[in-house]
């Protein structure tokens, strides 16, 4: 590899630090093996690669960087200041990518590898840990990245790549996305256990008009099901309350500081009466969303796979 004196660096002090990274980055490793084995011949011997190949990425390198990082005596080299500055970073980079590789391939194994998978609140306590469970018996070492979020939440972070599944109501409908219905489950007026209507089991939502209701925030998929419920019976809900979760609500109930439309409970809840709604139907669908055209990793597939085949089984 023959010493060239430096000219005017190929890439300015000045220019945009991706482009500094495009020219760079594919001559890192040829870089790191030639100052680990101090040696242009050996180097290409190890890393398999023409020696002439070899040499003229190390002289392109440093003239992009305009700095020498060699200093050279026949076929074997050292290091000057600067290459010895420049290998701790690029051997911290390569570590890295190093680290990110074996972190991609081991989450797409189909034995062993991961699903980023999101879900209601209201899934969490006994829906969700019951569908892992039962898919779990066939891949018993897939692991699991679970979101708890609200359905709009969970759409925005599975188009930003970061779930692969999501369970959400209602059903999204969006052309970038794919989603299939999976389940209904009924919603029930929930009342405090001394109110006048606590003595019924039926009851139809538009007796309910002059109440508070206590709702979950905008966004929620449950919030707007409960408003289009109540403007199907013909009124608009008083709001008295808006929480993030429905227990909370129920909560909220039981104090006596309204009622409110929600899916059933996993276990009883003491101080309130959960009322069958006759008028409207009121349920809502659950389905399960993904990106459309994102590829799938085995263990994602295997689980969508288990999803789909609980289509009208998904609740407990």
């Amino acid at each position: 590899m023959e010493h060239q004196q430096r000219s005017q660096p190929r890439l300015s002090p000045s220019s945009d630090t991706e482009d500094m990274v495009t020219a760079l980055a594919p001559r890192l490793a040829y870089f790191a093996g030639v100052a680990r084995t101090e040696h242009v011949t050996r180097a290409a011997q190890e890393m398999d690669v023409p020696q002439s190949t070899l040499s003229r990425a190390m002289v392109r390198l440093e003239q992009d960087l305009g700095v020498d990082l060699f200093a050279r005596i026949g076929r074997t080299v050292s290091l000057t200041p600067a290459g010895r500055t420049f290998l701790a970073s690029v051997e911290r980079a390569l570590a890295e990518i190093r680290r990110a590789a074996d972190e991609v391939r081991a989450d797409a194994d189909p034995a062993t590898g991961k699903v980023a998978f999101g879900f209601l609140h209201t899934m969490g306590s006994e829906t969700v840990p019951g569908l892992i469970r039962a898919f779990r018996a066939d891949h018993p070492r897939v692991r699991f990245s679970l979101v708890q979020n609200y359905g709009e939440a969970m759409i925005e972070r599975l188009r930003a790549g970061e779930l692969d599944l999501c369970l959400t109501s209602p059903v999204p409908d969006a052309p970038d996305l794919v989603a299939r219905r999976l389940d209904e489950q009924k919603l029930r007026l929930v009342v405090p256990a001394d109110h006048p209507l606590a003595a019924r089991k039926r009851v139809r939502l538009a007796e309910a008009a002059e109440e508070p209701f206590v709702t979950l925030e905008p966004g929620y998929g449950l919030r707007r099901i409960t408003d289009d419920l109540c403007q199907e019976a013909g009124f608009k809900p008083r709001i008295a309350f808006e929480g993030e979760e429905a227990e909370t609500l129920r909560g909220l109930v039981a104090a006596g500081l309204g009622v409110a439309l929600l899916p059933p409970p996993a276990f009883p809840r003491p101080g309130v009466v959960e009322l069958t709604v006759t008028a409207p139907r009121a349920a809502r669908e659950i389905g399960v969303a993904w990106l459309d055209g994102h590829p799938d990793t085995p263990p994602v597939a295997a689980f969508k796979k288990f999803l789909l085949s609980r289509r009208g089984n998904l609740l407990p």
